[in-house]
């Protein structure tokens, strides 16, 4: 079984990490991804990709990353599923393993992993 995803597009707001209560860190980025094929209007439509980063990959895509730069990211997909006023709702995001900071920006490494903590 395979399960493997990778994502290059722009960020749609500044990263923000929150902790939680057993100490992780955590952070839900959107990015947009640009469809490959134009539309009847002749232009390109983008997707909007959900995806949650933990640990040193939030902290760094935090400090370094803003709303518009350019991020490649390779993950997972996750479900959810959960009930709301009764009804089930579906959610699927990226779990980041990996992000690379594709933007041209002073100070900051280019690739975070799980592994760059250690």
């Amino acid at each position: 079984m395979l399960n493997n995803v990778v994502l290059v597009g722009r960020l749609t707001k500044d990263p923000e990490v929150i902790t939680t209560e057993k100490g992780n860190k955590r952070s839900f980025i959107v990015v947009a991804v640009p469809r490959s094929f134009k539309n009847s209007d002749g232009k390109n439509d983008s997707d909007f990709i959900k995806c949650i980063l933990w640990n040193i990959v939030a902290e760094h895509t935090c400090e370094y990353c803003r709303k518009g730069d350019i991020v490649g990211i390779k993950g997972r997909i996750q479900t959810n599923t959960y009930e709301k006023d009764g009804v089930m709702v579906y959610d699927t995001e990226v779990v980041a393993e990996r992000i690379t900071f594709l933007s041209d920006s002073k100070n900051h490494v280019n690739e975070i992993t799980p592994e760059t903590e250690k």
